[in-house]
């Protein structure tokens, strides 16, 4: 059995801009996506905390160290610069895989730096017996 579950979360990020005439998708800091393990063009879900819009799309990798969150294209339209927000990736995970399986949250700073990284249990050793 396969199951879809939280792999990584920039939990709070604050919304550095938004691009209506670009493609499509979200710009984050390289440095952020890396502590977390987001890749370029990976799928995410962006969730703001000021609106309650939710919406589907993919990351390009921004500028190091630029602290930059952009929404980029048609979901410019649901997010303004300062918002806070939630991404979240998701990672397919097979049986054998779950034991080790350790999703990873950032919690983010105003100013969109990492104030802490926890990395969560294995979902197998939070089940209660």
């Amino acid at each position: 059995m396969f199951r879809t579950m939280m792999k990584a979360k920039l939990h709070r990020a604050r919304v550095t801009e938004a691009n209506l005439n670009y493609v499509g998708s979200i710009t984050i800091d390289q440095d952020l996506m890396d502590k977390v393990d987001i890749l370029p063009h990976e799928k995410v879900q962006v969730v703001n905390n000021n609106n309650g819009a939710r919406l589907e799309t993919y990351v390009i990798a921004g500028e190091r160290g630029s602290g930059v969150v952009c929404l980029n294209g048609a979901a410019a339209r649901l997010v303004q610069p300062d918002d806070v927000i939630i991404v979240v990736s998701y990672a397919i995970v097979n049986e054998e895989e779950m034991a080790e399986f350790k999703p990873k949250i950032a919690i983010m700073s105003e100013d969109n730096q990492v104030m802490e990284i926890i990395e969560e249990e294995s979902p197998l050793t939070v089940l209660p017996l």
